[in-house]
C-alpha cells in the first residue's frame, strides 16, 4: 500500500475544508496539506449553489434568529453573533480579493437586499419590536422598517403586486445584503490552493479507515473509487468537513468526544423560476415566518439567485424526510449511524420529535399545486406553469445527549474536536457556509494552540481578518472601519 505523510488532511471539498485550507496556507506556507473528496468534482454537495439558499446569513432577514422569550421580549443575541461572524467571512474574502487569490467579487457574491416580510397585526407588531431592538445596535443600524404599502412596493414590487389592500403587511430591509454562490467561491479557493506546491487534491477518493497511533498522529486509509487503489496517509491533523458524511467519519475516529452524537437528516426542495420578465421584477431575498411546527431551516423565502452570472428566482425551502446523509449518499446512512454510544440520544430525540417527522413527511408528499399555493402568500400572481421543482442538498441536524430528554435535536453548527487537537469535525447546518471563516478560525484556535502562541501567526491572522481578537459586537468604531472596507472591496454598496 502506498504511504504518504502530510501535516494536514482535509476530508471533503466543501466551503469549510476549502476555507480551513486557505487560512492555514496563509498562516504557514510550509504546511503540507492534502484534501480528499469522494466525488469526481469539488463543492458538489451542500456547497453546490443550487443545494443551498445562497443567502449570506447575517441575521438581517432570518426571523428564527430572533425568537420571542417567555416574557414577550425579542431576543437578539443570536442575530448579533451571526452578524459579527458573517463580517469575519467578508473580511477574509476581501483580503483574498485584494491579493487576487479570489476573482472579481461578481463571480461569487452579488449585492441583494435582505428583507423580512410579514402579514397580519400580530406579526407586524412582532416585526416592529424586532426592528427596534436590532436597529438600536450598531451592527444593525442601517436596517429600515416600513408598513407603508407605497414604500413596500418600491422594496419588493413582485410581492406587493395585486396584493389585498386590506391586508396588514410590514417589512424590514438592509440594502447591502448579498447573494453568494458558495460553489463558485469554493472552487476559486481550491483553484488558488492548487497553485501551491505543497497542496494536493485527490478526487474520487474516500476514507475507509481512520485510527490514531500512539504518537498522536492519524493513520488514514484511502481508496480511489475509480481504480480501487488504496493509499495510507500519516497525518498530523485531520479535519472532517464532509457535510453529511462527517458524522460517520467522526464515529470511525473513536475519539471520546464523538460519543453521544447522532444525526437527523432533512431533505429540501425549491421552486425555481427562470422567466426573465418575472425574474427582473425581484431583486432581494425576502424571508417570512416559519409555519407552526416547522423546523427553523424551513423558513419560507423568495430569493434572487445569481449562479454562473444568470439570475433566477427561488422559493422555499420545502423540507422533507430522508434517511440519506448526503445527496449522493445511501438510504442506509441514518440506520448505519446508530451505535450503542448514541442509541439513547437517538431514541430520546426521536420520541420528542414525532410531530416534526410527521411534518417533514407531509412536506415531501405535497403536490405542485400545494407548493405554489404557499408561494402565493409571497407572490400572489404566481402561476404554476412558471415554476419548476429542484432538489436541494441534504442537511444532517445534530442530535446530542440530554439529561432530561435522553437526547435533543439541535439546529445549528458545532465543532467537535479531540482533546489533543489532532482531529476536528464540523457537524450541523445553518448558518453554515456564511460563517465558515469564523468557524474555521475556531478550529485553528482549538487545534493549533502551540502555533497560535507564535507572534507571526497572531499578526498574520490580524492581516487576514483585521477584527481578529476584538469584538465587533462591542466595538462600534471597529465595525464601521471594517464594514466600510468590505462593502467597498466586495462591491456590495455603491456609495462607500
Amino acid at each position: 500500500m502506498n504511504e504518504h505523510k502530510v501535516d494536514v488532511l482535509l476530508v471533503g471539498s466543501g466551503v469549510m475544508s476549502a476555507t480551513l485550507a486557505s487560512l492555514l496556507a496563509e498562516l504557514d506556507s510550509s504546511l503540507n496539506i492534502m484534501m480528499v473528496e469522494r466525488l469526481p468534482e469539488v463543492a458538489a454537495e451542500s456547497t453546490n449553489a443550487w443545494n443551498n439558499a445562497g443567502t449570506g446569513h447575517a441575521g438581517y432577514c432570518e426571523l428564527n434568529y430572533t425568537p420571542v422569550n417567555a416574557a414577550g421580549k425579542v431576543e437578539i443575541n443570536r442575530a448579533l453573533a451571526i452578524n459579527a461572524s458573517f463580517e469575519v467571512s467578508l473580511q477574509f474574502w476581501s483580503y483574498l480579493v485584494e491579493k487576487n487569490a479570489l476573482p472579481a467579487p461578481r463571480n461569487f457574491i452579488n449585492p441583494t437586499p435582505h428583507l423580512s416580510f410579514v402579514w397580519g397585526d400580530a406579526d407586524a407588531d412582532f416585526l416592529r419590536k424586532r426592528f427596534e431592538q436590532l436597529q438600536a445596535h450598531h451592527l444593525f443600524q442601517d436596517m429600515e422598517f416600513s408598513d407603508d404599502a407605497a414604500i413596500l412596493k418600491q422594496w419588493m414590487p413582485l410581492i406587493m403586486q395585486q396584493r389585498d389592500a386590506g391586508q396588514k403587511v410590514a417589512a424590514t430591509r438592509v440594502s447591502y445584503g448579498s447573494d453568494i454562490d458558495f460553489g463558485a467561491l469554493t472552487r476559486s479557493l481550491i483553484q488558488t490552493l492548487q497553485t501551491k506546491n505543497n497542496f494536493k487534491l485527490n478526487l474520487n477518493t474516500e476514507v475507509t479507515g481512520l485510527k490514531q497511533s500512539r504518537n498522536g498522529r492519524w493513520h488514514v486509509q484511502l481508496k480511489d473509487r475509480s481504480n480501487k487503489t488504496k493509499t495510507k496517509i500519516d497525518a498530523g491533523f485531520v479535519f472532517l468537513g464532509a457535510g453529511g458524511g462527517a458524522l460517520k467519519l467522526l464515529q470511525k475516529s473513536g475519539i471520546p468526544e464523538s460519543h453521544g452524537y447522532g444525526g437527523f437528516p432533512v431533505s429540501g426542495q425549491w421552486l425555481v423560476c427562470n422567466k426573465p420578465e418575472i425574474v427582473q421584477q425581484h431583486n432581494s431575498k425576502v424571508y417570512g415566518k416559519a409555519a407552526l411546527g416547522a423546523p427553523p431551516m424551513s423558513v419560507p423565502h423568495l430569493d434572487t439567485r445569481i449562479i454562473n452570472g444568470k439570475p433566477a428566482l427561488l422559493f422555499g425551502p420545502y423540507a422533507g424526510f430522508t434517511t440519506k446523509f448526503l445527496k449522493q449518499g445511501s438510504y442506509q446512512d441514518l440506520f448505519k449511524s446508530v451505535t450503542r454510544k448514541n442509541l439513547n440520544a437517538m431514541l430520546g430525540a426521536g420520541r420528542h420529535n414525532i410531530d416534526l417527522t410527521r411534518y417533514l413527511i407531509g412536506e415531501a408528499l405535497q403536490s405542485h399545486k400545494s407548493r405554489v399555493a404557499t408561494l402565493r402568500q409571497f407572490f400572489p400572481q404566481a402561476a404554476e406553469s412558471d415554476w419548476h421543482l429542484e432538489n436541494a442538498g441534504k442537511r444532517v441536524q445534530i442530535i446530542k445527549n440530554c439529561d432530561v430528554k435522553g437526547g435533543k435535536l439541535e439546529f445549528g453548527t458545532e465543532i467537535v474536536a479531540s482533546a489533543d487537537g489532532s482531529l476536528a469535525a464540523l457537524l450541523g447546518a445553518s448558518p453554515g457556509a456564511s460563517v465558515s471563516v469564523q468557524a474555521m478560525i475556531d478550529v485553528i484556535e482549538r487545534c493549533f494552540k502551540t502555533q497560535l502562541k507564535n507572534e507571526s501567526w497572531q499578526q498574520k491572522l490580524k492581516t487576514l481578518v483585521p477584527s481578529y481578537g476584538q469584538s465587533l459586537i462591542e466595538d462600534a468604531s471597529l465595525l464601521q472601519k471594517v464594514r466600510a472596507r468590505t462593502l467597498k472591496t466586495l462591491q456590495l454598496k455603491d456609495n462607500i
